[in-house]
């Protein structure tokens, strides 16, 4: 039997792929040593979750405990507490911010004056760029009982003082409002540019068929970026249990902690500042399961809806 020629070897096929396009994996370099470098290297910390970590033992002599960090937090008194708080604060993100900066971007993408598209999106960006103490500042020069604006505004009105700073009722929803008003801005981004791919002809021919401002939104813009829609909320759903140290940290308070104290804040009160390293990453890999399966469910959900999905 006659056998053919083998065909080039694999390794000339790639290095000539590689030289013919070297100048575009050179633009890909820095992207990917970032991933490499503060993504995928810290992965081996993940083992310190099942060890007793001791800094002067190091990594490699420290002693393996298995399960012990993660039985300590499931059977942790607080762990109910921490895992409500949590879980409650992460829906109120998903149900009142995320929607918001595709609302504001379909308002912008309705403006016609230019000049007065440019200037609302620089108020609405502004906020991301301060700090959160900055923002918590704010917060408390608006709401706080001595000479608040919103308590005065209050009074004025034949109202109350309401101490907002240390009420439970309140804290989920200034936390919430807070994240609303300094990421809303910047969320804006991604959804403009996927408005600006939607081809104007589209536009005008659903004017000539007698389709208004609302049918237009409806039957066009919306089904135009929900690709981008479905995407982003399935990426969000991998840091759905991620609600932010610094704010919360910054606003909680003893009066409030029953309804503040989430999984990132108690990790630095009790793992981190006392030192048990181990316990932290432990929380942090609970975490992080969580979140993966989250994205595989949302992803595979949004498959069976004829969606692409992130993979």
């Amino acid at each position: 039997m006659r056998v053919s020629a083998p065909p080039a070897s694999m390794s000339s096929t790639l290095v000539g792929r590689l030289m013919r396009n070297r100048w575009l994996y050179m633009m890909v370099l820095p992207g990917l040593l970032y991933f490499l470098v503060f993504k995928y290297w810290p992965m081996y910390g993940i083992f310190i979750a099942f060890q007793d970590f001791q800094p002067f033992l190091g990594f490699w002599d420290s002693p393996f405990v298995g399960f012990k960090h993660f039985e300590r937090l499931f059977g942790d008194s607080n762990f109910r507490l921490l895992f409500r708080n949590t879980l409650i604060l992460a829906t109120y993100n998903i149900l009142f911010f995320f929607p918001l900066p595709i609302i504001i971007a379909l308002m912008l993408g309705e403006l016609r004056q230019e000049f007065t598209k440019r200037i609302v999106q620089t108020l609405v960006y502004i906020p991301h760029f301060m700090s959160w103490v900055v923002v918590v500042g704010i917060a408390y020069m608006f709401l706080t009982t001595e000479g608040g604006i919103m308590n005065e505004l209050l009074v004025r009105f034949g109202g109350e003082k309401i101490n907002f700073l240390v009420s439970n009722e309140w804290f989920r929803t200034i936390i919430t409002a807070e994240v609303m008003w300094k990421e809303t801005g910047w969320g804006t981004i991604i959804f403009l540019a996927a408005l600006s791919g939607i081809d104007p002809q589209l536009y005008e021919a659903a004017r000539m068929d007698g389709a208004n401002r609302l049918r237009q939104l409806w039957h066009i813009t919306l089904p135009a970026i929900r690709s981008t829609i479905i995407i982003l909320l399935i990426l969000r759903l991998g840091h759905f249990l991620d609600t932010g140290f610094e704010q919360i940290f910054l606003m909680l308070n003893a009066m409030n902690r029953e309804v503040g104290e989430v999984f990132d804040t108690y990790v630095y009160s009790v793992g981190i500042s006392q030192g048990q390293y181990s316990f932290s990453t432990a929380v942090g890999v609970f975490k992080s399961i969580v979140g993966l399966i989250l994205v595989v469910a949302a992803n595979r959900l949004a498959k069976r809806f004829g969606e692409e999905g992130i993979y």
